[in-house]
């Protein structure tokens, strides 16, 4: 109840006092030893009463956390110590009164993953042989996963005490676990595929995005055919369209993988019907055989060259054998024994005769992917006395606000008649060299731009600054840009320059040389 009083002072206080009622076993045995100490056993005992008086009593309300802080002693863990004695399945509370060393209740919560305190289910998780046994509390999963609820609380629930789950890995189900208990997100590349799939099945959204954005950021040509495979079982349309883009571009890179061999054969023929395919057809081929050796492998089967035709079955009409240059032909395919001789002989007829037979290979190239341009100069010039290079280096540093893959540079020729420049081309980041390649080419004397390629083309993620230098050796003086921009809009891609340190031989973002990054987008 309320009352109002008067400090020694004279001001007004408000004063809430609250009456604490002591149970009647407490008020029997007050009674009890009153009768024993005391005479006047009949007295009755009477209420204990508690004021707090406050001086204001508009006050902003403040949660429990805040008004009664909590200051751990040196020797309780922390949740993440216990997080991790819970990870290792060393899950024993230290303390009794553990709930009120933390001030939140997400911090509690996280002190109950993969705990057997109050534990009122357990999972056998992993195949045979590798089981984890692992506790949970039905009301976090159910609050955590629909298909928890539906276990746990729906009308066909059953009262088990135990739940096996032989089709996800330990520790991509700690993983999940981790995420429902402690709101933390814990991925590593060994096991984020099998969290993602975890996630997928026991209909956990957040956590399936983080492991897709995980894929995504990491994405490469050494995982993206497996990744493919991966994502359209998953059905994730996003992670499926990056994949394809980096195969496309990476195509030969891709192919060679390690990852590529352990693709399923849907996989392999949605690859090998690719029309985008950035890639010669030898390096296709061979990259089919390659799968198909890995492919009589998983299948217990001895890698002879008729089983290989054998598990590539209808796919390898697929691969555009005429479309390959007739060395290619004549010292690879027609050499490998995977084509019949009546395929062999036709294909050569189809190089060679002016009456071309029908073939069940597929006979159009590949269209491939179009090298776009970002031109960063608005004229060019030259002079006298310029642009000499002697050895020296001329570099620019860019950064896109989109993922491309820069596939080369175009480079002016010579301001004095026709010339050979030989290039050294290269591209870092941070330092680490990322692309090189040194060739020649051949300018007409006109200020036009020639291609110098990469060996493959590099990825570049955005938003981050990376260097492209250029080394060119040649006797005659050159072209060089003028009236440079520091940002270019290049179709949906955003291109930004600055000068680098690297550049020895006068290259800025004002004018110089590599007038011209060459990339797929």
């Amino acid at each position: 109840m309320n009352r109002l009083m008067v400090d020694a002072k004279g001001r007004n206080m408000k004063c809430l006092t609250f009456l604490l009622m002591l149970p009647e076993s407490v008020k029997s045995k007050s009674s009890k030893g009153s009768k024993k100490g005391s005479p006047s056993s009949s007295s009755k005992l009477p209420p204990v009463c508690y004021e707090i008086i406050t001086l204001k009593s508009k006050k902003k309300k403040k949660m429990a956390a805040e008004i009664f802080p909590t200051k751990k002693p040196a020797s309780v863990p922390t949740v993440q110590q216990y997080q991790q004695q819970n990870l290792n399945n060393n899950n024993t509370i230290q303390c009794c009164n553990w709930q009120g060393l933390y001030s939140t209740i997400r911090e509690r919560n996280a002190v109950m993953f993969n705990n057997e305190l109050m534990a009122d289910i357990r999972f056998v998780v992993g195949q045979s042989g590798g089981t984890q046994r692992l506790p949970g509390h039905k009301y976090v999963l159910a609050v955590g996963s629909s298909v928890f609820h539906a276990m746990f609380y729906g009308e066909l629930a059953e009262d088990k005490d135990e739940i096996r789950i032989p089709d996800v890995e330990p520790p991509a189900f700690l993983a999940m676990l981790k995420y429902i208990y402690c709101d933390e997100i814990d991925l590593s590349a060994d096991t984020v595929l099998a969290t993602l799939y975890a996630a997928k099945k026991y209909i956990v959204p957040h956590l399936a995005r983080a492991c897709v954005n995980f894929l995504e950021t990491s994405l490469s040509a050494k995982n993206a055919c497996i990744l493919l495979s991966q994502s359209c079982l998953f059905e994730e349309p996003d992670l499926t369209q990056r994949c394809w883009e980096v195969i496309d571009a990476q195509a030969e890179l891709a192919l060679k993988s390690e990852g590529f061999c352990d693709i399923d054969a849907q996989t392999l023929e949605c690859i090998l019907r690719r029309e985008t395919l950035n890639a010669k057809e030898i390096v296709v081929f061979e990259a089919a055989l390659s799968w198909a050796e890995a492919e009589c492998q998983r299948r217990e089967m001895h890698t002879t060259i008729d089983n290989k035709r054998k598990v590539l079955g209808q796919a390898v009409y697929l691969i555009r054998i005429p479309t390959m240059g007739l060395d290619d032909f004549a010292n690879g395919a027609a050499q490998s024994g995977v084509l019949t001789l009546n395929e062999t002989n036709d294909i050569f007829l189809w190089y060679t005769a002016a009456k071309k037979p029908e073939l069940q290979f597929v006979c159009q190239p590949r269209k491939g992917l179009t090298p776009q341009k970002c031109h960063r100069f608005q004229s060019c010039a030259y002079r006298s006395n310029q642009w000499r290079y002697r050895g020296r280096c001329d570099s620019i540093q860019f950064a896109v606000d989109k993922r491309v893959f820069i596939a080369g540079f175009g480079l002016y020729g010579s301001s004095c008649g026709s010339a050979e420049y030989t290039a050294k081309i290269e591209l870092k980041r941070q330092g680490v060299v990322l692309g090189t390649n040194i060739s020649k080419y051949f300018s007409d004397g006109s200020s036009n731009t020639f291609p110098v390629w990469f060996e493959y083309p590099v990825q570049i993620e955005p938003d981050t600054f990376y260097t492209a230098s250029v080394v060119l050796d040649g006797n005659e003086l050159s072209y060089f840009g003028q009236e440079g921009m520091t940002e270019v809009q290049c179709g949906k891609v955003t291109f930004q320059f600055q000068c680098s340190s690297d550049s020895t031989n006068g290259t800025g973002v004002q004018g110089g040389q590599i007038p011209e990054l060459i990339f797929y987008a």
